[in-house]
């Protein structure tokens, strides 16, 4: 069978939005705790690292993949 076919199974990954590791393997206790006051720096879809600014009222996060985060 090949890649793309009815039945082939998928598999999500997600990633921790700060370290880029990914969610199921490890337990994040500081990076939920940095995350409370930071802004994210992966994207926890791709793992991509994005775009950040910083502004007054908050953040913006960018990915080039899927796109604007805001906090």
């Amino acid at each position: 069978m090949s890649a793309g076919e009815p039945g082939d199974a998928v598999i999500i990954t997600s990633y921790c939005d700060r370290c880029g590791g990914e969610l199921g393997v490890a337990d994040h206790p500081g990076c939920r705790a940095a995350r409370a006051l930071e802004p994210p720096r992966f994207c926890p879809s791709c793992r991509r690292r994005m775009k950040v600014q910083v502004l007054p009222a908050g953040w913006r996060a960018v990915c080039a993949e899927h796109g604007a985060t805001e906090g």
